[in-house]
């Protein structure tokens, strides 16, 4: 079965949604995260994914008093991206109550890097973000296209020994117009072992079971819950 991770974005320490990562398209769900993950929590959700939105843009972590507080509130395991680009950001978010952190951009600008962080932290606590637009990586809050083909990046990167990728297809990002699917399949088909995370596009109870079917580990979606699209009741299934 599918594992589902519903989403919290942050900025200013709020509940906000984005549309393909454009910060002018900033919409406020709830003042208070916590509240908000409180209620996942009630309905048997077992893990939250956090995105540091301030922390993406600034380029170091901001938020992590926000994951404190979801953390000491609840006992969601907490996965933890936005901003991480020192050793500092991933100890600040691993101390502020985070179980995993995606990293992304330090993955493609600095490999040496990323892989050391894999063998300091272990596989297991690390998620390798693959942010996708035209079959090519984006880093840096999705600003900037990098050379990098989604495929030869993560064949380089489970080469290593990453197991966790959280994949977002950037065009479907907030568009509420159904997951990539098809690249989903492609990419567990190339690569069995990998414990992948879809993102993106989800928009009714339909796409997961979608997803579901095509044998994709887990997905993680948030705006289809914030407009209504999806009712937690819906999901009871997946939980």
């Amino acid at each position: 079965m599918i594992e589902i991770i519903p989403a919290i974005d942050i900025i200013d320490g709020k509940c906000v949604r984005l549309t393909q990562g454009d910060y002018n398209t900033k919409k406020v769900y709830n003042e208070d995260p916590v509240e908000v993950a409180k209620m996942f929590e009630s309905y048997g959700v077992k893990r939250l994914h956090t995105v540091d939105l301030d922390g993406a843009k600034s380029k170091h972590i901001v938020n992590y008093k926000t994951i404190e507080k979801i953390a000491d509130h609840t006992s969601l395991v907490i996965d933890f991206g936005g901003g991480v680009k020192t050793k500092e950001d991933l100890d600040i978010a691993f101390s502020s109550g985070a179980s995993l952190v995606t990293v992304g951009s330090i993955a493609v600008s600095q490999p040496e890097l990323f892989t050391e962080w894999l063998e300091t932290y272990g596989a297991e606590k690390i998620i390798l973000g693959a942010d996708a637009k035209n079959g090519r990586i984006s880093i840096n809050g999705w600003k900037e296209d990098s050379d990098d083909t989604l495929m030869d990046f993560l064949r380089k990167y489970t080469d290593k020994g990453v197991k966790n990728v959280l994949c977002t297809e950037i065009s479907k990002d907030g568009m509420l117009q159904g997951p990539a699917t098809n690249l989903y399949e492609e990419i567990i088909g190339t690569f069995p072992g990998m414990h992948l995370i879809a993102s993106g596009g989800v928009s009714c109870v339909e796409d997961i079971e979608e997803l579901n079917t095509a044998g994709i580990p887990a997905v993680v979606f948030g705006k289809a819950i914030y407009e209504g699209k999806i009712k937690m009741n819906d999901l009871r299934r997946f939980l």
